[in-house]
């Protein structure tokens, strides 16, 4: 069977290296991006089967970044993953599919990328 794709959206390379490990270690392939324009480059060169996606980048924010990638897929699983609470509540947050509040424990997260690609 082919492993599934995760694109990890992040600025900050500690939260790059645990989620790779994490996810790697369940047997996700994991690419990475360190900003908005880089994701959409890397989403159009390999198309990932779920995009884990941090809202408070610099430059383009997470949520522009969502609005991009769902008018190029709009079928693709994007998971917003932010230390900021309060960012669910900003109607551009509303088209991704689960929003998951930055955690030391990484099981919701885990258990939200299973529901959207297995």
């Amino acid at each position: 069977m082919e492993k599934k794709r995760i694109l990890l959206v992040d600025d900050e390379e500690s939260i790059q290296l645990l989620y790779r490990e994490e996810f790697e270690e369940e047997g996700y392939l994991v690419d990475s991006a360190r900003n908005g324009a880089e994701a959409l480059a890397k989403f159009r060169e390999n198309p990932p089967d779920l995009v884990l996606l941090d809202i408070n980048m610099p430059g383009m924010n997470g949520i522009e970044v969502l609005r991009q990638m769902k008018e190029l897929r709009a079928t693709l699983p994007i998971i917003l993953n932010s230390a900021y609470q309060e960012y669910k509540q900003d109607f551009g947050s509303w088209a991704s599919e689960a929003y998951v509040v930055k955690s030391a424990d990484m099981d919701e997260l885990k258990a939200a990328v299973r529901k959207y690609i297995g």
